[in-house]
């Protein structure tokens, strides 16, 4: 088996799942590299930055791998969605501050400060902040009217419970949800959200995530607290079903999950 360097610190977790499960796959079908690179038509350094979380793979090279090893590539697929659209986002934003910071040091370097390159640089910083500011706003308010959209009628936290900061209880704006076990036409739902094809991950938040909380609970493993937010405590208790029920132990919620989770 290969000897995995690690990964960069700053990889986004849901890149990192796609690329873990890259390894795993490459790592148990025994192929090396080069073998590998015949296999799919991508070269061995492709395969090297892929693998080593340097860049993302196109989605062709994803299911051609899949391919090579005799593996199903819709699950890779959906985990690479995830991906593409994280990736594109902060290399978005790291190439617009490189191109501020590359513009402030010539300047810097020749002794001269161009007043029009000087305003570009301040306008491209200015405009990177607007961006960062507005992404973030609207996030919040997506979360929020989804939130709302399924729990018309929730009410919003105002005690603390036990296992939460007082800071995070405090809030107005987070979400309480509450477990409404119903089985419905065979399945369970918690009468939060009906999904059973929605990819969550470590790091996603919303209703679907509460929804699995629940579900999870129903099934008598402790996600930690109902919140809506997949972290630590939530993936653990997803790895746990997803072994009870003889799945692939990834940490990932997909339909294979959600379908075992709402038996």
């Amino acid at each position: 088996m290969s000897r995995w360097a690690v990964l960069p610190a700053e990889l986004d977790p849901r890149v990192r799942q796609l690329v873990v499960r890259l390894r795993r796959l490459k790592d148990h079908s025994g192929l090396s590299l080069r073998q590998l690179a015949a296999r799919t038509g991508y070269s061995p350094k492709s395969w090297e930055r892929y693998l080593g979380g340097r860049s993302l793979p196109p989605p062709e090279a994803v299911e051609a791998l899949a391919r090579a090893v005799g593996e199903d590539p819709t699950r890779l697929l959906a985990l690479h969605e995830v991906a593409t659209a994280v990736w594109g986002n902060r290399h978005a934003e790291t190439s617009e501050a490189a191109e501020v910071t590359e513009g402030t040091e010539v300047a810097e370097v020749t002794g001269t400060r161009s007043p029009g390159r000087s305003l570009r640089v301040a306008l491209v910083a200015g405009a990177v902040a607007l961006v960062l500011a507005v992404s973030a706003a609207v996030l919040l308010v997506v979360r929020l009217n989804s939130g709302e959209e399924e729990h018309p009628t929730a009410p919003l936290a105002a005690t603390a419970t036990p296992g939460r900061s007082a800071a995070a209880s405090a809030s107005p704006s987070a979400p309480t949800y509450t477990c409404a076990f119903e089985r419905i036409d065979g399945r369970w739902t918690a009468g939060i959200s009906r999904t059973e094809g929605a990819i969550l991950v470590n790091g996603h938040a919303g209703p679907e995530v509460a929804e699995a909380q629940c579900l999870l609970r129903r099934s008598g493993i402790s996600p930690g607290d109902v919140d809506g937010i997949f972290g630590p405590l939530t993936e653990r208790a997803v790895k746990q079903a997803q072994e009870r029920a003889g799945l692939v132990v990834d940490g990932i919620i997909g339909p294979h999950t959600w379908k075992a989770l709402r038996r």
